[in-house]
């Protein structure tokens, strides 16, 4: 386990090289006002930063806002330069970002330089899609008539991001809200602050070489009550928010009642189904990584197997079996699998998850402890656990935050399929079949109610050029690929009448 002096140290090093320079702690306990950074990897403060107070976070909508007059007016393919320069910016830091995204949420090394990579991806896709922000000309009835769809610039974004996804969620919203033409304030997680900074500095210097006004991109740090602010101003056009349910039902009503726009990517409770056909070893493959990885910190993270009642000993054996392999340690030590927890709450949920599961029937035949305690008391590396549960009870169809796998069996796909939808959630989802029937069954319009839905593989991880997000509890919203940068913008529907006559819709007469 690394040394926290040693890590404190190499944070600050990398946030250095990344242009963020933090201010030196102010005593024991900080004055009010300053927020403290913590690496999950051992629990200790990385640094301070200043949170904004509410005034603070109106004072700088409204220099979002004055930016965004003059961005929108900025055509697309020169708006889609800024963003070519924050990828190039990301390559030429993606070690020490991906690094950064490692220690301060505890994902393994090849899952910080992930994140980064696909923080380059979404802006190769946003640097295309700013010379093709394409409307449609329709059909008018009336003759000398030309009728017209264009999409305009829609203004402020506010982005709230969560602790999982630190860097790449953030991306996805503002790669594509800078080329649309919007302006950009961030609310990223108080337990990511340190990464946020970092994103904050390179969009910045990014901005800095394409000419675009300082303030397309701004960061908001505090707690609860910056978060209210931002989601409240008027001034704010869209709202994305990707969190838990519980902060979606907060948010909403609030964006509603003044008829903003909102973007929600919420919770999951992303299941499989494994049918007697199964690739027994790609499946244990794609269950192992979608249940395991990121310790189960994923929205898109697998947290139930649905197996045919045939093979599910099997599986359920062979997947105890990996599961008593994973390397848990250190995420920046070479060959970890499994890092920790992001802190003593995601614990104690892992631990309440786990003695409700058997509280219910369930029987834990995997994993299941709380690990390293030794080596780094005040962090929380848990064991990834599999619990066979006799039937899908609450705990099953709440989303807890850790690595628990339930599995449960069925008989007949009906049956699965029932089992699978029987869920708040509705994010992401998979079938492990080699019939081609079970595939389509699975992906019909009566099939899977997930917003991804994928044969063959886990539900856990996502390529840009597909739309990202799910329906039911999960909020219904859609980012980064495929038409989602239509939420970024405003549609106007252009009528232009270039005859003598003055005809009406629908043969209407007047006078």
């Amino acid at each position: 386990m690394l040394n926290h002096v040693t890590l404190q140290a190499d944070t600050a090093a990398l946030l250095s090289r990344l242009g963020v320079e933090l201010p030196p702690p102010a005593g024991p306990a900080g004055p009010a006002g300053q927020l403290i950074a913590r690496s999950p990897v051992t629990g200790g403060e990385l640094g301070r930063v200043a949170a904004h107070t509410p005034d603070e976070v109106g004072a700088i909508v409204a220099r979002a806002e004055e930016a965004f007059r003059a961005w929108r007016l900025v055509p697309g393919p020169v708006r889609g330069q800024l963003v070519r320069e924050l990828g190039n910016l990301l390559r030429e830091h993606k070690e020490d970002l991906g690094a950064l995204v490692s220690i301060e949420a505890g994902k393994i090394r090849s899952e910080g330089l992930g994140e980064v990579q696909e923080m380059i991806d979404v802006c190769d896709l946003a640097v295309g899609q700013s010379r093709q922000l394409f409307g449609l000309t329709i059909a008018s009835e009336r003759p000398g008539h030309r009728m017209m769809e264009q999409w305009h610039p829609l203004g402020v974004v506010g982005v709230i991001s969560a602790f999982n996804f630190p860097v790449a969620v953030w991306s996805w919203n503002t790669a594509l809200a800078l080329v649309c033409g919007d302006t950009v304030v961030w609310k990223p997680s108080e337990k990511t602050m340190l990464t946020a900074l970092a994103c904050q500095a390179l969009v910045a210097e990014a901005a800095r070489r394409a000419g675009a006004p300082e303030a397309v991109s701004a960061i908001v740090l505090g707690g609860p009550e910056v978060g209210e602010a931002l989601v409240a101003d008027p001034r704010v056009a869209l709202v994305s928010a990707t969190g838990s349910t519980r902060m979606g039902r907060a948010v909403a009503p609030v964006v509603a009642g003044r008829f903003g726009r909102l973007l929600l990517e919420l919770g999951g409770n992303n299941a499989a189904i494994v049918a007697p056909s199964a690739d027994l070893d790609l499946t244990v493959r794609g269950i192992v990584f979608a249940a395991a990885g990121t310790a189960g910190q994923r929205c898109t993270t697998l947290r139930r197997v649905i197996a045919h009642s045939s093979i599910a000993d099997e599986l359920t054996d062979r997947l105890a079996a990996a599961y008593r392999s994973l390397p848990i340690g250190s995420p920046l030590a070479d060959g970890t699998l499994v890092g920790p927890l992001i802190d003593a709450a995601a614990y104690q949920g892992y631990a309440d998850g786990l003695a409700q599961a058997q509280a219910d029937g369930g029987k834990i035949v995997a994993g299941g402890r709380r690990v390293l305690t030794g080596e780094a008391p005040e962090a929380y590396y848990v064991e990834p656990a599999i619990v066979r549960m006799p039937e899908q009870s609450d705990v099953v169809r709440r989303e807890t935050f850790a690595p628990i796998l339930y599995v449960l069996t069925y008989d007949a796909l009906e049956e699965a399929i029932a089992l699978h939808n029987d869920v708040p959630q509705g994010l992401s989802s998979s079938i492990f079949t080699l019939d081609l029937r079970e595939a389509e069954r699975f992906l019909a319009p009566d099939g899977s109610d997930c917003g991804i839905a994928n044969v063959n593989i886990g539900p856990s991880g996502a390529e840009i050029g597909g739309a990202f997000g799910g329906e039911k509890e999960t909020g219904g919203g859609r980012e980064s690929g495929s038409d989602s940068w239509k939420s970024y913008m405003r549609r106007a529907t252009n009528t232009v009448n270039y005859s003598t006559e003055l005809p009406l819709a629908q043969g209407v007469t007047f006078g």
